[in-house]
């Protein structure tokens, strides 16, 4: 497969890449310290606290990838899509949308993927 060229047919990739309920968990942890972060160190008057987003956001992620996953991040390949795509999925999650979104993606829910609809980057 060719290297993904727009966002809506990365998005599917990254959501099996993000198969299993733990991985999307540290992710969510690691989002929504991000988030926090933002907002507080603006008015702690601690600005040491913004040198801790990429740490708690990646941080986050990357253990769930080792870990639990046992794949190789897809903001290695695809850094602004992976980012994008990371508040993509925090939000859809928020909403209650993720279920359907990886069922289209071919995510079970025992977290594995459709093998005739793995896509691969």
């Amino acid at each position: 497969m060719a290297p993904f060229t727009r966002f809506r047919e990365f998005w599917p990739y990254y959501l099996q890449e993000h198969a299993r309920a733990g991985t999307r968990a540290m992710h969510y942890a690691g989002t929504s310290m991000v988030v926090l972060l933002a907002v507080v160190a603006p008015f702690s008057g601690h600005w040491w606290l913004a040198a801790a987003v990429p740490v708690a956001g990646y941080g986050f992620a990357w253990l769930g990838h080792m870990l639990i996953e046992h794949n190789r991040p897809a903001t290695f390949r695809y850094p602004f899509w992976s980012l994008r795509a990371d508040f993509v999925m925090w939000y859809r999650f928020l909403t209650g949308r993720m279920g359907r979104d990886l069922a289209r993606a071919g995510v079970r829910a025992d977290g594995t993927v459709d093998p005739a609809r793995r896509l691969h980057a």
